[in-house]
């Protein structure tokens, strides 16, 4: 069995485009392949779980899920609905800038994912924060990131980590990426703990 991880990439509201980090991982990386969600512009949740659950499948091979924004709660959501086997087909996810769907002025497309799951994770996860994220407080994602038992780490003021952040490919995300496969390659599917001021919003 091979035993490398293979990485799904879960996107946000309306996908992510050419200039989005995401993207860039996708042409660069072997290991990277996204998940087709469908409805991308009024995400319906039931559709996004479901199109998740097929995409992680139960194959044998530890998989890493790359999430951005609504793409986040999608996997959250999953893994609330499955329990205690999501701990067994997912070895770590990467959850960059989640939006507070609970917020009173959230988007009206995006009520379907509130409110935000509070269940831990049934696998070892990094929440990726901006201080300057205008759909989420930086305390409010502190509080998420208890919850879902993340490690939390603080980018700085990098707006939504997205293609308008300019981060190009964001290599000290993939940094991040890397300490999760290399986790989940050892079997400990544990990360390198990040700390605060990384500069993790630099090229």
């Amino acid at each position: 069995m091979d035993e490398h991880p293979r990485c799904l990439i879960v996107p946000g509201l309306d996908n992510s485009g050419p200039d989005h980090w995401q993207s860039r991982w996708e042409q660069t990386r072997d290991d990277c392949r996204r998940v087709e969600m469908g409805c991308w512009s009024v995400p319906i949740r039931n559709v996004w779980l479901s199109r998740l659950d097929q995409a992680i499948g139960d194959r044998g091979v530890p998989v890493i899920l790359i999430g951005h924004s609504l793409g986040c709660l999608a996997i959250a959501w999953w893994a609330g609905l499955i329990g205690e086997e999501a701990g067994r087909r997912v070895a770590g996810a990467l959850l960059v800038a989640p939006p507070d769907v609970d917020r009173a002025d959230v988007h009206p497309v995006l009520r379907p994912f509130a409110p935000a799951p509070s269940k831990a994770l049934p696998f070892p996860s990094l929440l990726v924060a901006s201080r300057n994220d205008p759909y989420a407080r930086f305390d409010r994602l502190e509080r998420l990131a208890r919850a879902w038992g993340s490690r939390l780490v603080d980018a700085g003021r990098c707006g939504h980590i997205n293609a308008a952040s300019g981060l190009g490919d964001w290599p000290a995300g993939e940094a991040l990426l890397e300490d999760l496969i290399a986790g989940a390659g050892a079997g400990k599917g544990a990360a390198r703990p990040a700390s605060r001021g990384e500069g993790l919003g630099q090229r």
